[in-house]
């Protein structure tokens, strides 16, 4: 049997950036070692429809990649997927901007990744398509012909049924999962949203997929070598003899919507309000690489928190002391380890996430004898697990400045606690563990009543 990923992004081998989002960050820790084949966009744009992909062997795997039309890119990507789905996916339907041409443009590149696929295809092999990007390509490849065991695996949240009808074709979208044999989410509320909305369109209609849990993990132990690394790294020590003693909060997301950072900032701003006994002794950082930048929406974000930032190093600030810190650049990975392996808080609280790999790369860099805290969104998939953060909404800046001020003053042998048992949720369900869940229950066993398979 030979593993067949599709993801909408194919990574480039030889990097590994940190400005990677959690998709690549899942697939890179659970199958470091084993051979398959991953077949993706690579990031360009073309005169003409991709004929003839580039196919790249690095350790074991091979990456097969091709470009796609810039028009193709505006409707599928920047338009359908990131437009309409990303915000109706993460619940903010005010900011879904539908047009039917960016959902034909979907399906087109969703028939295009097929057609591309279908030939490289083996008797035998498995396929696991990932995300949001791709959700028809299951029924594409069905109608080439395609009778391999297909899984889908959607790394973001799945909707309630009354917010996904919000979308026009909502139903055609849906009935896009039904060609998988498997459908994996990251929650058991995910789960449960999909077949809700199943239930109520196709009742009576054709059989839904089968349908799991498998929450998407991370390789602990890799990432704490790799954050012991990033400590010791230039960045590193710069990062910490910058500090001069003060405790660091730290936030780590793309520049998005989603992730809740104006809420976060306005938040810390709340706390250096009513917890003046931490000024000049504490210093927030927040990293937030830039994100989907043609797309308006993102273009405001970045103001809103140029704005915010702005405010509260005028309202804080001293000669010597800057409250905060803000980038919109990136760093390789292992110095963003390194940079969570010295924060006395990590603060994660996106508005809305499907599981949100961060949390956990932040539990698994902190030193065991000193560790820091995590303070959690409960609308991150992570939350369901990492029990020992401290959980807040992150719609309440009163009840996230409570945290930070508990986090900050927290003894250290609550910390030790807390941190040993969010370790033990990561280690007896890392990476590995999430990709073996997902393809044994797939499982191989071709879709029943299929014709013989064509490759």
């Amino acid at each position: 049997m030979r593993l067949v990923l599709v993801s909408n992004r194919l990574p480039n081998p030889a990097e590994q950036s940190g400005n990677e989002g959690g998709l690549l960050t899942a697939v890179r820790s659970a199958l470091p070692d084993e051979p398959f084949l991953w077949i993706g966009w690579n990031g360009r744009t073309s005169d003409e429809d991709p004929s003839t992909p580039t196919r790249r062997e690095h350790h074991g795997v091979s990456y097969v990649s091709f470009p796609l039309r810039h028009n193709d890119i505006e409707r599928y990507y920047a338009g359908y997927a990131n437009r309409v789905l990303w915000p109706l996916f993460h619940q903010s339907p005010a900011r879904l901007c539908y047009r039917k041409e960016d959902e034909e443009g979907y399906l087109r590149v969703n028939e295009i990744f097929a057609h591309l696929t279908a030939p490289l295809l083996h008797p035998g092999d498995v396929l696991w398509v990932h995300d949001y990007h791709l959700i028809p390509l299951a029924k594409a490849l069905r109608a080439l012909g395609v009778r391999h065991p297909i899984g889908f695996f959607l790394h973001i949240p799945f909707p309630p049924h009354g917010a996904l009808r919000v979308l026009p074709g909502h139903r055609r979208l849906l009935a896009g999962f039904l060609d998988y044999d498997l459908v994996g989410f990251q929650t058991a509320d995910d789960e449960e949203a999909f077949r809700d909305a199943v239930r109520h369109e196709f009742a009576g209609g054709p059989a839904p997929p089968r349908t799991g849990v498998f929450p998407a993990s991370i390789d602990p132990a890799e990432c704490t070598r790799a954050a012991a690394r990033g400590r010791r790294g230039t960045h590193g020590r710069r990062l910490l003899q910058s500090l001069t003693g003060r405790r660091l909060i730290l936030g780590v997301d793309r520049l998005d919507y989603s992730k809740g950072l104006p809420e976060r900032l306005r938040a810390y701003e709340r706390l250096l309000e009513t917890q003046p006994r931490w000024h000049r002794s504490i210093v927030f950082f927040q990293i937030a690489p830039l994100s989907r930048s043609e797309i308006p929406e993102y273009a405001d974000l970045r103001a809103e928190l140029d704005g915010i930032v702005g405010r509260i190093l005028g309202r804080f600030a001293d000669y010597d002391w800057l409250p905060i810190r803000y980038m919109t650049r990136g760093f390789r990975r292992d110095t963003v380890l390194g940079f969570l392996s010295l924060a006395r808080v990590g603060l994660v609280t996106p508005l809305r996430d499907g599981m949100n790999l961060v949390a956990k790369e932040h539990v698994a860099a902190q030193p065991e004898e000193d560790p820091g805290v995590l303070v959690l969104s409960e609308f991150a998939g992570a939350a369901h697990e990492l029990t020992g953060a401290l959980v807040v909404n992150p719609y309440d800046p009163e009840g996230v400045a409570e945290a930070l001020d508990r986090a900050l003053a927290m003894p250290l042998e609550e910390r030790r606690e807390r941190h040993a048992s969010n370790l033990r949720a990561i280690v007896s369900a890392d990476a590995r563990a999430w990709a073996r869940a997902f393809l044994a229950e797939l499982g191989g066993v071709p879709r029943q009543g299929s014709p013989p398979n064509p490759a």
